[in-house]
């Protein structure tokens, strides 16, 4: 799947995204959100973050795909999702 890439401002909670596009002349738009998932969402402090993160996407609605995973910190992570068609 071709894709392209755009630089976004700095992410903030519950960021919704909307990308139009022309592609042979005919105008697509495309949806994306971006959140914010917490590692203290974690029920099991003892569980790899990685694990847990695979959770926490699996349980996301699933009208959305994810598509991007952004650098974690301490305390958050940011994930992008793209609205399925």
């Amino acid at each position: 799947m071709p894709s392209i890439s755009i630089q976004l401002p700095a992410v903030e909670a519950d960021q919704q995204v909307e990308v139009e596009v022309k592609i042979n002349g005919k105008k697509k738009t495309y949806h994306y959100r971006v959140e914010i998932f917490a590692w203290e969402q974690c029920h099991d402090p003892n569980e790899a973050r990685a694990l847990c993160l695979k959770k926490m996407i699996e349980g996301y609605d699933k009208n959305w795909q994810m598509v991007q995973i952004g650098a974690p910190t301490e305390a958050t992570i940011p994930i992008m999702f793209k609205q399925r068609n």
